[in-house]
């Protein structure tokens, strides 16, 4: 044993009982089983004459799983660097910067006059053994000026006969402490060259609720060796060029001030500030508002109170910030005009840029109907009305989907038949959501109809003069049809090839070209009709066939399609 290992030992054993105390995420036992299978491991391989490559993996903690108690709780700018990926990924490359220290392994070639080739130690006294030339001190020398240093010892002997080549191959194998407001405190092995995010990462990451993002210390025999902010790497790639020595200490330090931001913003994260208060603009300059944010919303909390303010975004420079603050960016816009696009024998312009509040006739006057349209039957379609009949349609499969789930059985017979039944309505529902509402809004027989205000998004179709009459649904052949002014139902179905065996001759459903519905038994037929023969439905149950009923009539006026059980 090393006159280093009893304070290897004493610190750890700070190290565990400080997480005991303040960090209840892993327990004293934990951390020295983990550093002691560490340690083991790394005497192991020394005994063994192992290069200094990194522990096996299975020794070492991978990342912590997600804390379940942060579930429903802000997300903190900064939490999502550490889910494992810094820990997994070796740093191989060396910066031409890297300082040579001691353990480094450096390979050395010389040919000519005196050939030789070994890959060495630097020692404990910072040298490098050159044979037939001696030790040549080489530590803290740059990576990048390595192989002249070697070059210029090598030709103090050897003035022109002999090449040099030198350079580094791996950098010293060190264990650096991590402690204070980390996930799993301890003792975890590496590399010199590798940074400070892959030892906090090996740690779990910086605990969210109660770990600093802006101070992260980096200790040296016990004084200040440097300070790392995670902010200038997020935001900037910035992070301290720092060269790690066995035995240093990352300790992360409280969290400060923070203040909650959301909205319209990209980055809607909690904050972390270095001061108690500050200035809106800066936070903002972090945030990234949307270009659709207008206003900037900032609830206090100051003991028992809760204060709201409220203020422009262009005043954000002179609002003050505190501790504790929920800021929310809200887009207040009132719209100044709508687009109306326009479908179908329509000669003008496709898209109208009308005034908010317009109405249904003033669309019309910027229409040119094509010779062949059909202007009193104008259509209207919307997406609020598309939407509301979505929920309506939802509303009623919901209620046939309890019934299906819920059904109770007397008998084992009974309870077989219930079991196929319910299996076939589950499918039939699934089939039903897939169904997309038209969203039209009918405009026939309303004498207010011209007055009708427009929406922003609103599709205005104007049909063609037809003499064709569609039929589908439960028919042999549905097709389109000339029309025939002498024809009733019954013609047109002889012509579709007649009914189906599953088809309802009492429920036939006619669709006018202006949006309106007729009851195909009693109307007639008109150019342009569509007719829809909807299927009959036999369950041994009222309350099914009278939900299925109301859903199939709901979906052939909304999408226009019979869709059966």
């Amino acid at each position: 044993m090393s006159l280093l290992d009893p304070l290897i030992c004493r610190a750890l054993c700070a190290s565990a009982m400080l997480a005991a105390m303040a960090f209840p995420i892993a327990s004293p036992a934990q951390s020295l089983a983990e550093a002691g299978a560490v340690a083991e491991a790394a005497a192991a391989a020394r005994a063994a004459g192992a290069g200094p490559s990194r522990a096996t993996p299975a020794v070492l903690p991978g990342p912590l799983p997600p804390d379940p108690s942060r579930a429903g709780k802000p997300v903190v700018f900064g939490s999502q660097m550490f889910s494992g990926r810094f820990a997994s990924e070796a740093f191989t490359g060396f910066n031409p910067d890297y300082q040579i220290a001691v353990g480094d392994r450096v390979h050395l070639r010389m040919w000519g006059a005196f050939n030789h080739e070994a890959v060495q130690v630097v020692d404990a006294q910072g040298n490098l053994f050159v044979p037939s030339l001696g030790p040549l001190r080489v530590q803290g020398v740059r990576n990048a000026d390595l192989n002249e240093r070697v070059e210029a010892h090598v030709k103090r002997t050897f003035r022109a006969n002999v090449g040099v080549y030198a350079t580094l191959e791996a950098a010293q194998p060190v264990k650096i402490y991590v402690t204070g407001y980390v996930r799993a405190p301890g003792l975890y092995p590496g590399l010199s060259s590798d940074s400070v995010l892959y030892y906090l990462d090996r740690a779990g990451g910086i605990d969210p609720d109660r770990g600093s993002y802006l101070a992260v210390s980096v200790l040296r025999g016990g004084q200040p060796r440097a300070k790392v902010n995670l902010y200038r790497f997020l935001l900037d790639g910035m992070i301290e060029p720092l060269q790690l020595q066995d035995g240093d200490t990352i300790v992360v330090t409280p969290r400060r001030h923070t203040v909650l931001l959301a909205g319209e913003v990209l980055n809607p994260y909690l904050f972390e500030m270095e001061a108690p208060s500050s200035n809106a603009r800066a936070l903002l300059d972090i945030a990234r508002p949307l270009p659709s944010a207008t206003h900037l919303s900032v609830v206090r909390k100051r003991g028992p109170q809760r204060r709201s303010e409220y203020y422009p975004i262009e005043q954000a420079a002179s609002v003050t910030i505190e501790d504790g603050d929920e800021l929310t960016l809200t887009s207040d816009k009132y719209p100044g005009t709508i687009l109306v696009r326009v479908e179908g024998a329509n000669l003008s312009e496709r898209t109208l840029v009308l005034p908010y509040g317009a109405r249904l006739k003033d669309a019309m006057e910027r229409l040119r109907p094509a010779p062949q349209a059909n202007i009193g039957a104008v259509q209207l379609f919307r997406r609020s009305v598309a939407e509301r009949q979505k929920q309506l349609m939802e509303t009623s499969l919901r209620g046939l989907e309890t019934y299906a789930l819920t059904g109770r059985s007397a008998t084992s017979e009974e309870a077989t038949l219930r079991q196929k039944e319910g299996q076939q309505l589950l499918e039939f529902i699934q089939r039903a959501r897939q169904v997309q509402p038209k969203g039209q809004v009918v405009l026939a027989g309303a004498s207010g109809a011209a007055d009708t205000l427009l929406e922003d998004g609103d599709v205005l179709r104007v049909p063609e003069r037809s003499n064709l009459v569609m039929i589908g649904g439960e028919v042999m052949v549905p097709n389109a049809l000339i029309y025939d002014p002498s024809a009733d139902l019954a013609a047109y179905v002889r012509q579709a090839g007649g009914y189906t065996q599953g088809a309802d001759e009492a429920r036939v459903l006619v669709f006018r070209q202006d949006g309106s519905v007729a009851d195909a038994t009693q109307a007639r037929m008109q150019p342009g009709d569509e007719i829809m023969v909807l299927p009959r439905i036999e369950t041994k149950s009222i309350e099914v066939t009278r939900g299925i009923t109301q859903i199939i009539y709901q979906i052939a006026v909304a999408a226009r399609i019979a869709l059966g059980l």
